[in-house]
């Protein structure tokens, strides 16, 4: 899957006080909802979709965690045999976090509410006796779940009852109520090839991420739930809409309450992690567009200050800079593999500097999956190779290590 489409300190005040609740009572399989949705603390839908310039309104006491974590993403699912390797190898690392995707139609692939467990349960208490923290990416429709007219059933894509993607984010958060940290919901919902080939369309991601958000808090209320990262892009409709666009158009469409962490994006292309937005937007050698600096995340930072919402970290979902040299669409803004390895870690003392207390959970890509070969555009992002038995470590990896953390 590709990850990304090629191109064509502040310290905020903040006033705390108590949210108006909102009590939700619905019933969800078959007609009648499997369980009620409890009282949770959200915001009048008038509070929010509007910039508002005054101090913030806090609508609850969002969940924080160390700034910033460290993570990396793991592909285990359908490496049970050597999960345990890499698990060891993030821990040798340093780092106290893995990401790991949970598809659903791997789960609840056969009919609605006919759950398979099996390999879920493992992984979650593999990563539990690892003593890591899990953030779990729940997408991946079931293809029973789809519309007929779907333009392409083996992309990402929303199921034609959002009702039902609720369910499954309930009973995945009840299963591991209080063994799974954070849920990030979707992936990269602003990239039609992530939205069913369709145009994507941020009022539409609300709704299924408010769903998703009830289904988990009323599964496990002390769950952390990061929005989908978006991905960093100037690309217009049908293929993509840029990020801050869909940003502001997820707060007018009210995501506000709805998600305890922004998630974002930010992969490295040509420019250091140090080198600001305007550097890199004013410099054609660079690429000459702000969203291809990672520091593009304090833009998007300056968005949510703009919509009143300061209280809430970001979570960085992928992170890196690849080194590959074959892909057309990859290779003009590949490094070599001791400047990905400088600037991996170069990132994360950015953030740690510069970023806190806002930055949270800051995840690298990627752990290689060991059945990646060399054409796979995701290979050249690992800070190891694929090997289903001795680990080969590129100095990225090293670098991390030696983070003081």
């Amino acid at each position: 899957m590709r990850r990304f489409l090629s191109p064509l300190n502040m310290t905020a005040a903040v006033a705390l006080a108590l949210a108006s609740v909102m009590c939700i009572s619905v019933t969800v399989l078959s007609g009648e909802r499997a369980y009620e949705l409890h009282p949770y603390y959200a915001a009048e839908p008038s509070q929010v979709g509007t910039p508002i310039a005054s101090v913030a309104t806090i609508y609850r006491d969002w969940p924080r965690v160390k700034s910033p974590s460290y993570s990396i993403q793991v592909f285990m699912w359908w490496r049970l045999d050597i999960a345990g390797r890499d698990l060891d190898l993030v821990k040798d690392m340093g780092f106290g976090w893995v990401k790991q995707r949970f598809a659903w139609r791997d789960i609840e692939n056969i009919q609605p509410g006919s759950y398979n467990w099996h390999t879920a349960d493992e992984l979650v208490s593999l990563i539990e006796a690892k003593g890591l923290q899990l953030v779990a990416l729940l997408d991946q429709q079931p293809y029973w779940s789809q519309p007929e007219d779907v333009q392409d059933p083996n992309l990402n894509g929303p199921p034609v009852d959002y009702n039902l993607f609720g369910d499954f984010c309930h009973a995945f958060s009840k299963r591991f109520r209080g063994r799974i940290a954070a849920y990030q919901v979707w992936n990269e919902p602003n990239l039609a090839r992530e939205w069913s080939g369709a145009v994507p369309n941020a009022a539409k991601y609300v709704e299924l991420l408010k769903l998703c958000y009830q289904g988990i808090k009323t599964g496990d209320p002390k769950a952390i739930v990061i929005s989908a990262g978006l991905a960093p892009t100037g690309t217009e409709p049908p293929i993509a809409i840029p990020h801050e666009r869909f940003l502001r158009e997820m707060y007018a469409a009210g995501a506000q309450p709805y998600f305890d962490m922004l998630g974002l994006h930010a992969p490295g292309y040509l420019a250091p992690p140090w080198v600001s937005a305007d550097e890199v937007e004013a410099d054609l050698s660079l690429g000459g567009n702000r969203w291809m600096a990672f520091r593009h995340v304090e833009d998007m930072r300056a968005i949510m200050l703009e919509y009143d919402d300061p209280a809430k970290q970001i979570a960085i979902l992928e992170t890196g800079w690849t080194t590959d040299p074959i892909h057309s669409e990859y290779k003009w803004f590949a490094v070599n593999e001791n400047q990905q390895a400088e600037y991996l870690a170069g990132a994360y003392r950015w953030a740690s500097s510069h970023w806190r207390p806002w930055i949270g959970i800051m995840n690298t890509i990627y752990m290689a999956d060991p059945d990646w070969t060399s054409d796979k555009e995701e290979y050249w992002w690992a800070i190891s190779l694929p090997n289903l038995w001795e680990p080969e470590l590129r100095p990225a990896y090293y670098a991390l290590k030696s983070l003081e953390k």
